[in-house]
């Protein structure tokens, strides 16, 4: 790229623009990838977090200060070390103060510092105060002991820490989100006791997997005491890929016939629950809800109370469609995306990062010790040239008062170093007391212990490790709690449907002979009475409810679903059907039905076959309707009989007054086609409409069928019918004289 740099006669430097947005582009996506977006494996933080911690460690705001206002640590943060907008570092110092949003806040604030409903509520950083919380002491207590490389500030006028020697996985703890270019971070907070004993079964078992750890870290645990129902099988995948999603649902209970939700999801917020609650009743799709209330306060941190409408309504199914529908249950993105000990991001399962903040951690130790270690000898060499002086003090003391230069004379005489000369010159008078010695030597002997500690612990790898196990458990002890979230497998809830939550009330369908449709409630209208356009009557009635679907058969076999609530009333003279629909070329619709999707009903043509269908494999949302009778050659549709009983007959009569009884279980069960052979008629005679089938009938057990020929009809029953009775498929015997022209069947 280089290679393509040129310059001008006057200097200037030319180069492609191409070269240039593409370098320039790759270096502000390193450095809102490295430097602001995503968190360090070590300590957890993203930059401005780490800069806000320690801007406040400096002003002396540890937990046991008083607080401060925040203006004063914000103005320290972005003066000395973060040069950007002081409310972008305000509002990442309050996330750190929030109870609800930080599973172990690092900053104790005083004041408004916002609420679960509404965190963005907070007071302006001139109102509030704050200080650092204990917790905070787990990242800052080893600072200043060797432990970190510093780097000089944005300006170069003093340095600050590249990371913090945080003593616990914060990065887990506490957790983050963050969107960089091209990448981003969603890590949940865990709880410390659980990742504390991970920690230590790592260290214990190094081979131990993402599973095994999972018995001590089963899943997240937010600041809520919402539910987590993500399936523990789902929560293994994400601990092994560092990648998936977490579901979590609020808490309630039944309390005098009102529903009381007590926790809420991870950062949702219960004023705008309630709107979306509010809204579905505006559009009257809760009608079983009477009243929405928020008796939330400081004795109760979430109290939402609905009100069923009745003691009828099933409030499972209620609740189950608002978690679906509302924010009562919320899903969370995981990708653990994380700055790893080599600089560089990466998605890390529950193993790698823990075993890679151990690393940091055992390092970390080992840097502590080393400084102390060196702190140490320090001291006792000092020690070593105090005491060299004390045991010779006359000579030392007419050194000092007759040599012009008694350093380069004391370290000759006495074989000193040029630091403890030095430290010997400074020492003041009072040091020279009688029980100086007494305390050279008890302070010689303690240091000496300690240096032989320290050099036993640097020598085994198997010490440090255990030495880092009970610092663990120490910050465990002191820092850890128990649980929040509790881990609650729980099925999936569906919305109502619309038929659910419509009103179920009896209609009436009716169809004109010109196709015009409408519905009137009850099931006591008479059709016949009802207004027709001029040229136009009635053809077919069907009587449901409102929230069932109306069936319109035509004649080419087809079925068509209209939902009922939506058809125009019955004081009008409707609408035509063929609007809503795309029939086939020539078909005109001849019959109405209306019933549950679970209601059998006896299907056929008048060719002699037929079959039994439910009423749900009719249905379609296509408005071009569902092929569900197919017509043999001449044949034509009949309309779909009702099936109350499986121990039903069903009678058959063709126009030549023959019929047919059989037994229902002889006819086949299909969700389409031609069906079986009920009545035998003859291909030739049905082509050329000589012979066919005027009507079916479905006879209930006891229930009396009657024969209708013009004015006259016979009716038949038990013993009546035992002389029709005979095989499914047969020709059927010839009814008395005067019934050879049968118009309809009816069961009465």
């Amino acid at each position: 790229m280089n290679d393509r740099v040129t310059f001008s006669e006057d200097g200037q430097e030319r180069r492609p623009l191409k070269d240039y947005t593409e370098e320039a582009y790759l270096n502000y996506s390193m450095y809102v990838i490295l430097d602001r977006a995503l968190p360090n494996i070590g300590d957890g933080l993203k930059p401005v977090q780490r800069r806000i911690i320690y801007a406040m460690s400096e002003l002396g705001l540890k937990a046991t200060a008083k607080h401060k206002k925040s203006a004063r640590t914000v103005g320290d943060v972005i003066g000395k070390f973060h040069p950007h907008g002081d409310s972008a570092a305000y509002e990442a110092m309050v996330l750190m103060a929030q109870p609800f949003s930080y599973r172990y806040p690092l900053v104790d604030g005083q004041g408004n510092w916002g609420s679960a409903d509404d965190p963005k509520s907070f007071a302006a950083m001139r109102y509030t105060e704050s200080k650092l919380s204990p917790y905070a002491e787990l990242l800052l207590s080893e600072l200043g002991q060797g432990t970190v490389s510093w780097k000089p500030n944005f300006d170069g006028s003093m340095d600050e820490p590249e990371i913090l020697p945080a003593r616990v996985p914060n990065v887990l703890l506490n957790g983050t989100t963050g969107i960089a270019v091209g990448m981003a971070t969603d890590i949940p907070p865990h709880n410390l006791r659980e990742v504390v004993a991970a920690c230590i079964h790592l260290l214990e078992n190094p081979k131990a997997s993402s599973a095994e750890l999972c018995e001590w870290v089963p899943g997240p645990d937010y600041p809520t005491e919402a539910e987590i129902i993500t399936p523990r099988s789902d929560l293994l995948a994400i601990y092994e890929t560092g990648r998936g999603s977490v579901k979590m649902r609020a808490v309630w209970h039944k309390e005098e016939g009102d529903i009381i939700v007590t926790a809420l999801p991870f950062q949702a917020s219960g004023s705008k629950i309630l709107e979306q609650i509010a809204a579905q009743m505006r559009n009257k799709k809760l009608p079983m809800v009477e009243d929405l209330r928020d008796e939330s306060d400081h004795e109760h941190a979430c109290r939402l109370v609905i009100t069923p409408r009745s003691n009828r309504v099933d409030v499972d199914g209620l609740m189950g469609h608002l978690y679906a529908t509302t924010d009562l249950e919320r899903s969370y993105r995981v990708n653990m995306n994380i700055i790893g000990r080599d600089g560089k991001p990466g998605v890390m399962s529950l193993r790698e990062i823990l075993k890679e903040w151990l690393a940091f951690r055992i390092d970390t130790t080992r840097l502590r010790l080393q400084h102390r270690l060196d702190k140490v000898d320090r001291r006792l060499h000092l020690l070593d040239g105090l005491l060299t002086a004390f045991l010779n003090i006359d000579e030392v003391i007419a050194i000092i008062r007759s040599e012009d230069e008694p350093k380069a004379i004391l370290m000759a005489r006495f074989a000193l170093s040029e630091v403890q000369a030095d430290y010997i010159l400074d020492t003041k008078l009072r040091q020279l007391a009688r029980l100086e010695e007494v305390k050279i030597r008890a302070e010689q002997q303690q240091l000496a212990e300690e240096k032989q500690q320290l050099e036993l612990l640097l020598s085994s790898e198997a010490r440090l490790k255990t030495l880092v196990k009970k610092e663990l458990q120490q910050a465990a002890d002191e820092f850890g709690d128990e649980r929040m979230a509790p881990l609650v497998e729980r099925a999936e809830t569906q919305a109502f449907s619309e038929t659910e939550l419509l009103p179920s009330e009896a209609i009436t369908a009716v169809l004109s002979e010109k196709g015009w449709i409408r519905a009137a409630k009850g099931h006591d209208i008479d059709p016949l009475a009802l207004s027709y356009k001029s040229g136009d009557g009635y053809l077919a009635a069907a009587k449901g409810r409102s929230n069932q679907n109306v069936y319109l058969q035509d004649s080419s076999g087809r079925f068509y679903a209209l939902a009922a609530h939506t058809l125009p009333s019955a004081r009008g003279q409707g609408e035509p059907a063929t609007g809503r629909l795309n029939l086939p070329a020539g078909a005109v619709i001849s019959h109405l039905l209306m019933a549950a999707d679970e209601q059998q009903v006896l299907l056929g043509s008048d060719a002699g076959y037929g079959f039994v269908a439910k009423v749900g494999d009719l249905y379609t949302k296509n408005r071009a309707g569902k092929a569900v009778i197919s017509l043999p050659k001449g044949a034509r549709v009949m309309a779909a009989k009702l099936i109350d009983s499986d121990q039903a007959l069903v009678a058959a009569v063709s126009n030549e007054g023959r019929m047919l009884v059989f037994p229902l279980s002889e006819v086949p069960q299909l969700a389409r086609g031609k069906g079986n052979k009920l009545l035998s008629i003859p291909s030739s005679r049905l082509q050329s409409r000589e012979e066919f089938v005027v009507d079916y009938a479905v006879i209930p057990e006891g229930g009396e069928l009657r024969v209708y020929s013009g004015k006259r009809h016979l009716a038949m029953k038990g013993k009546d019918l035992e002389h029709y009775l005979g095989e499914r498929g047969r020709r059927g015997h010839k009814l008395p004289r005067g019934f050879q022209k049968v118009d309809a069947l009816a069961v009465e």
